[in-house]
This record gives C-alpha cells, sequence and structure tokens, in this order.
C-alpha cells in the first residue's frame, strides 16, 4: 500500500524541516499538523519559517475527526511523549507506519507498547545541523532519516514501502539492517555532543576542534561503548570514529537541542542521556565519572533558570 496520508506531532527542527519538505511535494490535505488548538493560534499567527521561506501547514486538533495516516511521524521531546501519543490516536490505523524522530534508545518501545510494535519501525535522525529559534529554523545539512526493523538483518514489506515513499519525497534515507546497533550510536554521540555543547555553552565548531570540550565528549561517548558491550551491543572505537566523522560535516554555527533548550532556559533531556548512562552504570557496576559530572552541571544550569 503506498503511502499517501502523513501526519506529524512535534514542530521542533525536525519537525519543520521534515513537515516543510514534505509539503513543498504533497497536497496541502494530505498532510497533517497534530497540535492543540493553543499552540495553532501561536503557528497561524506568528508563522512557521524554514530557512526563510514561509511554511503552509494544515493544523488539526487532535480531537478533530480524520482518517488515518498512512505514516505518522513522532517528532515531539521526549518528556512530551506520553501527551503526543494521546493525541495522535485518531490518526492511527491498521496499516499505519509510525516513525519516532525522537533521541534516545526507549521510545520505539514505548510507542508499541501502545498502538503495537507491528506498527513501528525504528529510526535514527542523524547528520542534520538544524537549529530553530522562535518560528524559524535554519539548516545547512538536511541529514538523512535511518529507519529499518526491529529484527536485524530483515527488510519488512513496511520499511520497503516507507524506503519508496522518501524515494518519491526526495528525503535522504539509509535503509538498515541492524537498527538497534545504529541506535546506540546515535544515542553515543547524542550523550557526547548535546551534553558537552550545552555545558561549555558553544557549537559544533567547538567540539570538532581540538580541545578540553572534544575531549570530555569523547570521554562521554566513551562510558557508552563500555557500557554497550554489556547490553549486548558492542560498539567499538570504530563506531566512535563513524559518528566523528558525521559530526565534523555539520555547520560549525549549528547547535544540537540541548544547547538550543539551555539558552531559552528550557528543561533538557539530559535524564535521557547522562541520566540512563548514569542509571546502566549502577546496573553493570560500571563508573560513568564524564557522563555524572555532566548530569550535575546541566542540573545546576536548569535550577539556576528556575531561580531567575
Amino acid at each position: 500500500m503506498a503511502i499517501k496520508k502523513v501526519s506529524i506531532i512535534g514542530l521542533g527542527a525536525l519537525g519543520v524541516l521534515f513537515g516543510h519538505h514534505l509539503s513543498k511535494r504533497m497536497k496541502l490535505e494530505d498532510l497533517r499538523i497534530i497540535a492543540d488548538q493553543y499552540r495553532i493560534s501561536r503557528y497561524e499567527e506568528e508563522m512557521v519559517y524554514s530557512n526563510g521561506e514561509l511554511c503552509e501547514f494544515q493544523y488539526v486538533t487532535p480531537e478533530e475527526e480524520c482518517s488515518p495516516a498512512d505514516l505518522l511521524i513522532i517528532s515531539v521531546k521526549f518528556n512530551g511523549l506520553d501527551e503526543a501519543l494521546h493525541s495522535v490516536r485518531k490518526h492511527v490505523g491498521e496499516n499505519t507506519i509510525i516513525l519516532s524522530l525522537l533521541n534516545g534508545i526507549t521510545s520505539e518501545s514505548i510507542i508499541g507498547h501502545v498502538y503495537g510494535m507491528d506498527k513501528v519501525l525504528y529510526c535514527v535522525a542523524q547528520g542534520m545541523d538544524a537549529v530553530k529559534s522562535g518560528n524559524k529554523l535554519t539548516y545547512e545539512n538536511m541529514g538523512m532519516l535511518c529507519f529499518g526493523s526491529k529484527e536485524p538483518g530483515v527488510v519488512s514489506p513496511k520499511a520497503k514501502e516507507l524506503a519508496d515513499f522518501f524515494e518519491e519525497m526526495d528525503i535522504p534515507y539509509e535503509l538498515v539492517t541492524d537498527m538497534h546497533r545504529r541506535q546506540w550510536g546515535k544515542f553515543m554521540l547524542n550523550v557526547g555532543v548535546n551534553q558537552t555543547v550545552a555545558v561549555y555553552q558553544t557549537n559544533y565548531g567547538g567540539v570538532q576542534c581540538e580541545g578540553r570540550a572534544r575531549d570530555t565528549m569523547i570521554a562521554a561517548m566513551r562510558e557508552v561503548i563500555a557500557l554497550s558491550g554489556k547490553e549486548g551491543v558492542h560498539l567499538t572505537e570504530e563506531d566512535l570514529q563513524y559518528w566523528l566523522d558525521i559530526l565534523g560535516t555539520l555547520g560549525a554555527s549549528g547547535k544540537p537541542s540541548m544547547a538550543q533548550d539551555a539558552e531559552a532556559h528550557r528543561p533538557s533531556e539530559v535524564e535521557l542521556f547522562a541520566g540512563t548512562v548514569i542509571e546502566m552504570g549502577r546496573k553493570h557496576g560500571l563508573p560513568t565519572p564524564v557522563n555524572e559530572e555532566l548530569y550535575e552541571k546541566i542540573r545546576r544550569m536548569e535550577m539556576h533558570y528556575s531561580a531567575q
């Protein structure tokens, strides 16, 4: 079955990036942005822009009756996932493909618990340097969406269907047959880059060059490598270099989401990154001093926001 109707929830950086890209290639009525009435009113008043172009979106509230989506893209922050899963219920049908663009290694299982793992494809968004400030998104590199089935070595009919759709829509992608390992690799990168850039108040350029920030980032990533072996994934230094090479392609002035949250004094996803690493370290009896230090520094930053 070909993908014709797409619904997206979450107009953060990735939601705007891919939503705008699709909006220029799909009929307006076939692409739906799910949001509550407060957000819709704000979007319509302030408008939404991607690299200077006005985004023309069809907005729908969670309560509106509609036909199920062929593809549902979830691009909210992790702390908004539970609310999002309630909001998308009218968009999920028997044959809906659900794609999560969230960071971390747990969102697919959470989504699958609610709507069934048979609807979920595992996904990693990589290589993009999008920065969203207010209602404006800017980026140099669109990156790509890497996706596949949970089972290693398998290309499911849903994965093939999504690949055909991305070909038609000119969305860069990679169909991966070992998504568990790829997700762990992206998790390793996020643990290093997101937290380090936020703590050092820098940008991608600040960790692309040699120095203390880059050393901290790599040390945090190596703690994930150590834990991956205990979890049966077995990341290596080659995986580390693969993700450092991807980091090297990003625009130096770009910033990951956690740094953008820090600048806007918003709560971060530190529990998803250092919090997860520390918890797994305790589980396996492995030290995680770098992530513990990053965790404490980010928590102090957040306490400072709330005190202002």
